[in-house]
């Protein structure tokens, strides 16, 4: 991950809050009633969420979005949950199109920055995920494309895509909440936990490149 990506992601942040805003100040829309449209679908705008992550590897939906809006509508931890599953589903969708497609469609063996994760993915599929999850220096769809190329056990895959995500998911997670409270302090500690998360992120990346061995 370079610092292009962490400045990316912080500007999308950012961006969010600028739109919020300024939608909050011109239409008189506030987080409340924002909230009430969401719930308003009821047990459907769980699923929603979940299905609209599912296919997000086929549509390139802006799943970014769909986790602050879970957490933004439904709280932390319930956001937190539908945005886990949600993941995790469409980390299984790309996984299918790996195993489907194969790698003679992919290709990705013949790709310079993915030909030693290819291979390496084939001895120790678990741990690769696990850590590439948590440290995300390989996009999330592109790993898991990987991850059903290279045959790595769907159990294996979906435990380790899991538990890598949960950080990073946290953070979107407070960011969401956050805004829904409307409370400054909170809002700058969201702020603050999801910096931190991803300035990890890149200051860890060439270590995991070396344990790696990528």
């Amino acid at each position: 991950m370079k610092w292009k990506s962490l400045i990316r992601a912080l500007l999308f942040v950012i961006v969010f809050l600028v739109i919020a805003w300024f939608i909050r100040q011109q239409f008189n829309v506030t987080a409340d009633s924002i909230r009430s449209f969401i719930l308003s679908f009821g047990i459907y705008g769980p699923l929603l969420f979940m299905g609209l992550y599912a296919i997000g590897p086929i549509v390139v939906f802006p799943t970014s979005i769909l986790s602050l809006a879970a957490a933004f509508a439904y709280g932390l931890w319930p956001g937190m949950l539908y945005i886990v599953i949600g993941a995790t589903a469409a980390g299984i969708t790309g996984y299918v199109m790996g195993r489907f497609f194969g790698d003679s469609v992919l290709k990705f063996q013949e790709s310079k920055w993915s030909e030693k994760i290819y291979y390496r993915m084939k001895e120790r599929g678990f741990l690769y995920v696990f850590v590439l999850r948590l440290i995300p220096i390989v996009g999330f769809d592109i790993l898991s494309y990987l991850a059903g190329v290279t045959r790595v056990k769907l159990r294996s895959f979906i435990i380790a895509t899991v538990f890598g995500m949960l950080p990073g998911t946290f953070a979107y997670s407070l960011v969401g909440t956050s805004l829904a409270s409307g409370d400054r302090q909170l809002i700058f500690i969201a702020l603050t936990v999801f910096a931190l998360i991803f300035a990890l992120t890149f200051l860890f990346r060439n270590k995991v490149r070396s344990w790696l061995k990528i």
